[in-house]
C-alpha cells in the first residue's frame, strides 16, 4: 500500500512539474527563424551588403513564412542595411484574413542603442503596428522623431532582455508566432538563450568563401555555450536550391 501511495505521489509530482514547464513554454511565442545561405555556409558577403543570390521561389518562401506569423522580428542593423517595409503581398494578406489573423504581422525591431533612423521605409508605411524594444540609451531626439510612428518598450539594462521581450509580445500584444528574419547577431543571441524553436534554411547553389563573411551565427569566433541539436522536419528541392526545416531541440529543464 505504501509503495502504491508513493507511486501515485511520484506521478502527481511529475505531472505538476510537467504542467509548470508547459506554462513556462506557452508564456512566450513560438519563434521560427528563416535564413538563406550559400553551400559554404555564408549568408552574405564580408561587407554585410544585401546580396541577391537566391531564386524567386526562396523569396516567396520568406514571404510565406512571414505571413504565417503574428509578428516579424528584425534587428536594427539589418533594418538599416536592407531598408525594408516588412509587409506581405495582397494574396498573402487575404489568406491571413481568412485564417482570422490581422492583414499584416506586427513589425518588431530590436535595438540596444536605439539609434534608429526615423526616415526608414518601415516608418513610412502604415501596414501594421511597429514595436521597438530598446534601452534607455535611445537618444531623446530619436524618441521624439518616432513618437506616433512606433510603440517603444524601454529596458533599464544595457541590452534588451530577449526573453522578457517575447513574454511582453505574448502577454500584451497577443503574439503567438514570430518570424525572425536573416539576423545573425540577433539569431545567435536568441539561440544562446534557448529562444529559437524552428529554423527554416535555404541552401543556394553558390560559394562565397572568405573568413570575413558571416554564417548563421555571425562572425564570432567563439563557440556557442552549448551545441544546439537540430531535428529535420522537412526537406524539398526546387531547381538547384534545397529548402530545409529543422526543429530546434529544446534545452528546457
Amino acid at each position: 500500500m505504501k509503495s502504491a501511495s508513493r507511486s501515485r505521489k511520484t506521478r502527481t509530482t511529475a505531472t505538476s512539474r510537467s504542467r509548470r514547464k508547459d506554462r513556462s513554454y506557452i508564456s512566450r511565442p513560438f519563434v521560427s527563424a528563416t535564413f538563406a545561405m550559400t553551400v559554404d555556409g555564408k549568408i552574405t558577403t564580408r561587407n554585410f551588403t544585401p546580396v541577391d543570390f537566391t531564386s524567386r521561389e526562396d523569396k516567396q518562401h520568406l514571404f510565406r513564412q512571414r505571413a504565417r506569423a503574428d509578428a516579424v522580428l528584425l534587428g536594427h542593423s539589418t533594418l538599416e542595411r536592407d531598408n525594408v517595409r516588412l509587409g506581405v503581398s495582397e494574396d498573402l494578406r487575404q489568406e491571413r484574413i481568412k485564417r482570422g489573423q490581422t492583414p499584416a504581422p506586427v513589425r518588431v525591431i530590436v535595438s540596444n542603442e536605439g539609434r534608429i533612423n526615423p526616415q526608414l521605409k518601415i516608418f513610412q508605411w502604415e501596414l501594421s503596428p511597429i514595436l521597438i524594444f530598446t534601452t534607455n540609451r535611445m537618444p531623446q531626439e530619436t524618441r521624439d522623431a518616432l513618437a506616433g510612428k512606433a510603440h517603444v518598450h524601454f529596458s533599464k539594462r544595457s541590452s534588451v532582455d530577449l526573453n522578457e521581450m517575447l513574454k511582453v509580445l505574448r502577454r500584451d500584444h497577443g503574439v503567438r508566432r514570430i518570424a525572425c528574419e536573416g539576423v545573425p547577431i540577433l539569431f545567435r543571441s536568441m539561440l544562446e538563450h534557448g529562444l529559437i524553436d524552428e529554423l527554416s534554411l535555404t541552401i543556394a547553389p553558390y560559394l562565397f568563401g572568405g573568413g570575413g563573411a558571416p554564417t548563421l551565427t555571425g562572425l564570432s569566433k567563439e563557440f556557442l555555450p552549448a551545441s544546439v541539436q537540430c531535428v529535420m522536419k522537412d526537406m524539398r528541392v526546387v531547381g538547384d536550391e534545397c529548402f530545409l526545416t529543422y526543429r530546434i531541440k529544446s534545452r528546457r529543464g
